[in-house]
């Protein structure tokens, strides 16, 4: 199924949870912010959480540095 990630198409699996399709874009589920069609999702809820054909996503991680 086809999906919007931070404003590009994205090919995922339907049986995909938000943490694996987290993880499949190389990104640490525990220090990204995900939002599903302009809804913050509790990150305690990734794993229950499946994204439906059109969903829009938008991550946001954090990155140390100085």
């Amino acid at each position: 199924m086809q999906i919007e990630v931070n404003g590009a198409t994205k090919d995922v699996n339907p049986e995909q949870s938000l943490y694996e399709i987290i993880e499949s874009l190389g990104l640490n589920p525990k220090a990204v912010v995900a939002q599903r069609n302009g809804d913050i999702i509790d990150r305690q809820a990734y794993r229950e959480v499946h994204l439906q054909e059109g969903d829009k996503l938008e991550l946001i991680h954090f990155v140390g540095g100085g």
